[in-house]
C-alpha cells in the first residue's frame, strides 16, 4: 500500500525515467542469459561475421551480405530466437507497467509496436531462418523483417489512430 502511494507521488516524467531504467536494464539481463545458456556464442557470431559474403537478391542485379552457407548458423539463429522472445517478454511486462503507471497512450503504443515486431522477429527467426539452406533464402527472412517492421507501425498507428476517432 505504501508503494503505491509512492508511485502515485513521482512525476509523469519520472515514471517515465524509472520505467526506462528497467527496460535498459531489463534488456542487458535478457543478453547475459543469451550468452550464459548459449556456451560459446561468441566464437559463433565470429564465425558468421566471417562467412560472409556477397549473394545476390533473388530478382534483383545487385548482391548482399550472406552467409555461403546459412545452415552452418542454426544455433546462432536459436540464440537469436531466444533473444526476440526474451524481448518480447519484456514488451508485455513493460506494457503491464505503463498500464498501472498510467502513461501516455503513445507511450503504450509505442511499447505495442516493440512488441509486434519483437514477437513476429521471433517467429520469423523459427519458422524461416533456421531451416534455411541456401544463401538466396536468406533474404526471404529479411522481406518478412520488413514487412514485420511496417506492421509495427501500424499497429502503433492503428491505436492512436482508434484513440483519436473516440474523442
Amino acid at each position: 500500500m505504501a508503494s503505491t502511494s509512492i508511485i502515485s507521488a513521482l512525476t509523469d516524467k519520472r515514471k517515465e525515467s524509472l520505467i526506462s531504467a528497467v527496460y535498459i536494464g531489463a534488456i542487458f539481463i535478457v543478453i547475459a542469459i543469451i550468452f550464459v545458456v548459449n556456451t560459446g556464442i561468441w566464437d559463433r557470431l565470429v564465425d558468421f561475421f566471417n562467412s560472409l559474403t556477397l549473394a545476390q537478391v533473388p530478382g534483383t542485379s545487385f548482391s548482399l551480405p550472406a552467409p555461403t552457407n546459412p545452415a552452418a548458423h542454426k544455433l546462432l539463429y536459436e540464440a537469436a530466437f531466444q533473444f526476440s522472445v526474451g524481448m518480447g517478454v519484456l514488451e508485455i511486462v513493460i506494457l503491464v507497467a505503463r498500464i498501472l503507471l498510467h502513461s501516455s497512450l503513445a507511450r503504450k503504443a509505442e511499447t505495442i509496436e516493440n512488441l509486434v515486431f519483437w514477437l513476429g522477429a521471433s517467429f520469423l527467426i523459427i519458422s524461416y531462418l533456421v531451416n534455411v539452406k541456401l544463401p538466396t533464402e536468406w533474404f526471404v527472412f529479411f522481406a518478412g523483417l520488413i514487412l514485420i517492421g511496417g506492421l509495427s507501425l501500424l499497429s502503433r498507428a492503428f491505436i492512436l489512430l482508434v484513440r483519436r476517432k473516440s474523442m
